[in-house]
């Protein structure tokens, strides 16, 4: 009778897969990824049938962690500029706070090993700023932009002002503000 799977050792793995992928990319070999999380390889494909589903299950994962620190206290009766606000402080924070988590997302976003699925499941996690995104942009507050393209000028900006936060903490608010007024310039109509 095999044994049931234990929700620490899969954490385990996930956490391991997120330092190795962000420290290596996404062809690190999954016996990395095993020792790092102390367990035997063959334990990894017991908790993931392939590592593809490894790779899937971890974009979610990191996705779920992100959106649940982004969307804390969203204030969702607030301005625009102040819910977008909110959205990059904690984006922003997050990713400052998790550079392995940060890493290892930006090496599966551009990877053909996310299925379909995974990648709508990941921006449906984000459906209220992209409710917002559109209806701000129908209302005229921001730019015909195609959401995708706000969110990667967002994402560009805000990896810009995590890496300057990483090399001088001191000036942590000062850029985060000025990466703030950057990407909102980028998208608001003025």
């Amino acid at each position: 009778m095999a044994r049931p799977k234990s929700e620490d050792k899969r954490n385990a793995i996930l956490a391991a897969a997120t330092q190795v992928i962000a420290e290596q990319g996404l062809g690190a070999p999954t016996a990395r990824i095993a020792k790092v999380a102390g367990v035997a390889e063959g334990t990894v494909f017991t908790y993931f049938e392939s590592k593809d589903e490894l790779l899937n299950t971890l974009y979610l994962d990191i996705k779920s962690d992100m959106r649940e620190v982004m969307m804390d206290g969203y204030p969702n009766n607030a301005t625009v500029q102040t819910r977008a606000r909110h959205v990059w402080q904690r984006y922003v924070n997050w990713g400052v706070a998790y550079p392995h988590k940060r890493r290892a997302m930006a090496q599966l976003a551009v990877s053909d090993r996310l299925t379909d699925q995974t990648r709508a499941t990941g921006m449906n996690a984000f459906a209220d700023v992209n409710e917002m995104v559109q209806t701000s942009i129908a209302s005229g507050v921001l730019r015909d932009h195609p959401p995708a393209f706000a969110a990667a000028i967002m994402g560009a900006i805000a990896d810009t002002t995590m890496e300057f936060i990483e090399r001088d903490p001191s000036q942590a608010e000062r850029y985060r503000n000025a990466g703030f007024e950057a990407f909102w310039s980028a998208v608001a109509r003025h």
